[in-house]
């Protein structure tokens, strides 16, 4: 058996299917709309709110908290994509290191924090 003919299939494979999701994810322009979204007029938005307020208020009554600081922390990261600060981290062509550190470290924190929800508590 040929272990590099093998390997080399499968990467193949791994390859084709991820540039099939790319190539889905182009044409269908997700991440130019998740970028533009308005977050004033979706919180305004009741097709947004009803449902969105629904959501938390049966976590709320399931008392799944995890899910909702989860769930916060993943807005978090959404709300801290579209900031300033992400805007100017490359200028020009160039990659701004001393603004890289804190970012790594503020994800770190976050990944941290919901493995530590998921595994390291009992419930």
């Amino acid at each position: 058996m040929d272990v590099g003919a093998v390997a080399g299939n499968f990467t193949e494979k791994i390859g084709s299917i991820f540039s099939s999701i790319g190539a889905w994810l182009q044409t269908t322009h997700l991440p130019e709309q998740i970028r533009d979204v308005d977050f004033a007029g979706l919180f305004s938005n009741p097709w947004f709110l009803v449902p969105f307020i629904g959501f938390v208020g049966y976590q709320i009554y399931k008392q799944a908290f995890r899910d909702l600081i989860i769930m916060a922390l993943l807005m978090g990261v959404w709300y801290m994509s579209g900031t300033h600060y992400m805007q100017t981290l490359v200028v020009g062509d160039e990659l701004q290191v001393n603004k890289v550190l804190p970012l790594l470290f503020g994800g770190a924190v976050v990944v941290g924090v919901i493995i530590y929800l998921f595994f390291g508590r009992s419930d």
